[in-house]
């Protein structure tokens, strides 16, 4: 609460669906940094790294595939909001906003 005082955060309850997408819209735009560099070939590398090597449930996909089933625009809009609020902490991916644009998924 200090800290939030000095830095002029104000404090506010905030829902599990947001923490939610705060936690997989940063792993989505980080993913797709990593597959712009050349890290990675595609996105579903992503996906696998993250079932077997992070412990994200294999059931659910991996959040590349999370990614696609919400949109992709729809996830390039919410880090545009967190953008607009932190700009020093979220920069949407080149690859992100340009397969949202397209509609073409992370494979297009």
């Amino acid at each position: 609460a200090e800290i939030s005082r000095e830095k002029g955060i104000e404090r506010k309850a905030i829902s599990d669906e947001e923490v939610l997408w705060r936690i997989l819209a940063a792993i989505v735009n980080e993913g797709a940094k990593i597959v712009e560099e050349g890290i990675a070939q595609r996105a579903s590398d992503i996906d696998v790294a993250y079932a077997h090597g992070y412990g994200f449930p294999k059931y659910r996909g991996g959040p590349m595939f999370w990614a696609a089933q919400q949109g992709l625009d729809t996830v390039l809009t919410k880090i545009k909001e967190y953008q607009a609020r932190y700009p020093d902490r979220w920069h949407p991916s080149d690859l992100l906003a340009d397969r949202a644009a397209t509609g073409k998924g992370w494979e297009g």
